[in-house]
C-alpha cells in the first residue's frame, strides 16, 4: 500500500517535443447527458481537455450535445437523437468510435433500465480503454471485464453498494482496502473508490490519495475526476497511473480552489485550477 505524491505528475507530464502533433496525446469520447442532465459530460470534457488530451467529443441526447456545444466551443458535440441514450444509438457510437483512443461512460445518462441496459452492452462491447463513472456504475452488477481490457470504474460509496452489493459505510479504512482490492481483482479491473482517503486498486496494487477538501461536496466533482482520468487515459497511461493522477489532481486542484472560494466553491473553479497543479 503506497501514498499517491506529487511525483507521479513527472511521469504523467514528461516535457512534450517540439514536432508533436494533434491527436499525440490522445483523442476521448465522452458517452452522458440526457433531457434533464446536460452539465455533467460538459466538466468531464473540459476536465480532460486541461490534462492536455488533444480531442474531445461529446455524444448527447439532442438538448444535453445542443447546450454542450454553446457552452464549450473546444469540445465537438454530437447529437443523439432522442432524451436518452438507449440501443438506437449504437450506430452513431461505431462511427464516433474511429480514432478515439480512449471512451468515458454514464456521466449525466440517468437511470432508466432502457439507458443502463444499453450502457452495459456498450461497456462489453467496446474495445477503447473505459471509465465507467456516474449512472453507468448502477449497470456493472453482474460485469467483469475481458482480460487484457483496460477499464477504470470510479464509484463512491452509494455507486460502490450499487455494483456490488457490498456496503462500506462504517468500515474501517483497512476494511474498505481489503473489499476495493478483492473486488477489482474479481473484476478484472481498476477501481478508484471515492472518499475522504480515496482508495485505488487493480486488485494487485493498492494506493491512497489523500489530496482534497471538505468544500468538494459540490455537484460536479466527480464528473471532473472522470473527466480527468479518461483524459489521461487517452493520452496512453495504464489504468492505475492514470486513476491515480487523476485523484490526486482531482483533490489538488480542488483543495486549491477552495482555499479561495471556501463555501462558493463550485466545480467549475476546480477546473481552472488543474493547471496550477501541473504546473
Amino acid at each position: 500500500m503506497k501514498l499517491v505524491t506529487k511525483n507521479i505528475l513527472k511521469t504523467v507530464f514528461p516535457k512534450r517535443k517540439k514536432d508533436v502533433r494533434k491527436y499525440d496525446f490522445g483523442s476521448l469520447l465522452i458517452i452522458g447527458g440526457s433531457k434533464l442532465y446536460t452539465g455533467a459530460p460538459a466538466m468531464s470534457a473540459i476536465a480532460a481537455y486541461k490534462v492536455g488530451v488533444d480531442v474531445v467529443t461529446v455524444a448527447a441526447p439532442e438538448r444535453a450535445a445542443n447546450i454542450i456545444a454553446s457552452y464549450a466551443p473546444e469540445v465537438i458535440a454530437y447529437p443523439l437523437k432522442g432524451d436518452y441514450f438507449t440501443l438506437e444509438h449504437l450506430n452513431d457510437l461505431e462511427e464516433l468510435e474511429k480514432g478515439k483512443t480512449a471512451v468515458l461512460i454514464g456521466n449525466g445518462l440517468g437511470r432508466k433500465d432502457s439507458t443502463l441496459s444499453t450502457s452495459l452492452y456498450y461497456i462489453k462491447k467496446t474495445k477503447l480503454p473505459c471509465v465507467v463513472d456516474a449512472d453507468a456504475i448502477h449497470a456493472l452488477k453482474d460485469y467483469t471485464a475481458e482480460k487484457g481490457k483496460k477499464v477504470i470504474v470510479t464509484p463512491h460509496l452509494g455507486e460502490f453498494f450499487a455494483m456490488t452489493g457490498i456496503k462500506l459505510e462504517g468500515k474501517s479504512i483497512e476494511e474498505k482496502i481489503n473489499i476495493v482490492v478483492n473486488e477489482a481483482k474479481k473484476r478484472n479491473l481498476t477501481i478508484l473508490l471515492k472518499g475522504a482517503t480515496d482508495i485505488i486498486s487493480d486488485g494487485k496494487n493498492v494506493y491512497l490519495n489523500k489530496t482534497g477538501s471538505p468544500y468538494m461536496t459540490k455537484g460536479g466533482t466527480g464528473d471532473t475526476l472522470a473527466g480527468i482520468c479518461a483524459g489521461l487515459l487517452a493520452r496512453g497511461l495504464d489504468t492505475l497511473t492514470a486513476a491515480c493522477a487523476g485523484a490526486y489532481i482531482n483533490g489538488k486542484a480542488g483543495e486549491i480552489a477552495s482555499k479561495t472560494f471556501k463555501e462558493s466553491f463550485m466545480a467549475t473553479d476546480l477546473i481552472s485550477s488543474i493547471h496550477k497543479v501541473i504546473k
